[in-house]
């Protein structure tokens, strides 16, 4: 049984193909696969979303299936009936399950459990949907015909916030797997946790990140540069302490202006402006943040597709 849990789950001829298909899709959007033509996928929401939500409702609609949208405090799990128990009942009605978590724990304990395809829309280790997203709507300006990972190679991508974040995770898998470079730029503290060095490890793989605690020396002749909210849904008691901390990795006008000329910037959304990223980069020409939220689409129908391959 195949699952999308991290961008490693997938060959790397495979997120190529995933890749490729993203493309197709974009260019075709009402002309898609019926991949899963008469299917019903569920989509589990420990987390509210927007993004996650609509794109995957949509997505599977397009393609064919019917998607389900269930809340976990409006069904059994939320009083308490098992994933294992909860996994093999869905296994019996659904054909596949995206599910947006805060713990890790309950994709990998579904994708145990189930006799179907588990796809993580988000957890706090990381986020392979967004992640594959952002991969292609750099390679859209990279190598927009080809659209071809061999493009990002010596390319360097600067994360700025808070680097051990789920995001921050996202792209140390992807940087490591695909070879290309990337800086984390954050304040001291704010390194890496062992879970996804140890990720790494499982995978046989080294990671090629390095950690930068001057955000303009990170900047320069950056490739796209990234952020993402300062205080995540959990983190909300500490906020105060995180946005003090964290102020001087602001993507504005000054980091932007040492970058490269035609540096992307990328934003996960939903931003908060003038805290992590001003309203003049987040607006400006080199931003493609609204062209990367609709790619979640694109790229979430070609998952789904790969998936059922």
């Amino acid at each position: 049984m195949k699952h999308f849990l991290q961008i490693t789950d997938f060959t790397v001829e495979e997120l190529q193909t995933t890749l490729k298909r993203t493309k197709a899709y974009k260019d075709n959007r009402l002309d898609a696969s019926t991949c899963l033509n008469k299917e019903s996928w569920g989509l589990l929401f420990y987390k509210s979303s927007t993004r996650t939500r609509v794109s995957f409702e949509v997505g599977i609609h397009e393609l064919g299936g019917n998607p389900i949208v269930l809340n976990s405090q409006n069904t059994q799990i939320g009083r308490g009936e098992s994933i294992k128990d909860t996994a093999k009942v869905l296994s019996r009605y659904l054909h596949g399950l995206v599910i947006r978590a805060y713990d890790h724990s309950v994709v990998t304990d579904f994708a145990k459990y189930s006799s179907m395809p588990i796809v993580n829309g988000l957890t706090d280790f990381n986020h392979p949907c967004q992640i594959l997203t952002d991969l292609f709507s750099i390679l859209e300006h990279l190598s927009p015909e080809a659209i071809d990972l061999e493009a990002l190679k010596g390319k360097k991508v600067v994360f700025y916030g808070d680097t051990a974040s789920n995001m921050a995770n996202s792209w140390i898998l992807a940087a490591t797997y695909l070879d290309f470079d990337l800086v984390l730029a954050g304040p001291k503290g704010y390194e890496p946790k062992d879970t996804i060095l140890n990720a790494l490890g499982a995978k046989g793989l080294n990671s090629r990140h390095t950690f930068e605690s001057d955000a303009q020396k990170a900047s320069e002749d950056a490739d796209v540069l990234y952020t993402d909210v300062w205080v995540s849904m959990g983190d909300e008691a500490e906020a105060n302490q995180r946005k003090a901390t964290l102020k001087d990795f602001q993507v504005n006008q000054t980091l932007l202006s040492k970058a490269k000329s035609n540096a992307l910037f990328l934003h996960c959304l939903p931003a908060h402006i003038n805290e992590e990223v001003t309203e003049a980069v987040i607006e400006g020409p080199n931003s493609i943040v609204y062209d990367q939220a609709e790619n979640r689409l694109h790229t979430q129908k070609a998952i789904l597709a790969q998936l059922k391959s």
